[in-house]
């Protein structure tokens, strides 16, 4: 698994990501972090990185029918391979709440805890790594 020292990120499913961004930022003392609004953005406070998705976003889509406000949030945990994590996983009997659902961020599954809270693993879409421009 990834190491825990990143930040905790939390996904709350909105209607209206720019509103989210708006409250949030406004009143709680969030700083925007990313925004691809209307369909997704991040706020970061403190150690917690607050996920907006809106309906467009991948993150929005992959909850199961039967999860109905509230429980569509999710706590969502970044893992380097995702397919390596669901092998260990399934290895150790944990059962998954969704197929692998794939959008332009990255790959997302989902579990669920003893109780039914749903656990997103994540993994993002890699980027190019960026190059050095050579020296003159």
């Amino acid at each position: 698994m990834t190491s825990p020292d990143k930040l905790a990120g939390v996904r709350y499913v909105v209607d209206d990501v720019q509103a989210c961004i708006d409250f949030y930022t406004t009143h709680l003392g969030f700083t925007l972090n990313t925004s691809a609004a209307p369909a997704f953005a991040d706020v970061t406070r403190g150690p917690l990185r607050l996920l907006l998705s809106g309906p467009a976003s991948s993150g929005s889509r992959a909850t199961p029918d039967d999860a109905t406000t509230p429980g569509r949030n999710r706590i969502h945990l970044i893992v380097d391979d995702l397919d390596s994590e669901i092998d260990r996983l399934r290895a150790a009997g944990l059962s998954f709440r969704s197929d692998v659902v794939a959008g332009p961020g990255g790959r997302q599954v989902l579990i669920a805890d003893p109780v039914g809270n749903l656990i997103e693993l994540f993994q993002p879409a890699h980027t190019p790594a960026a190059t050095t421009p050579a020296k003159p």
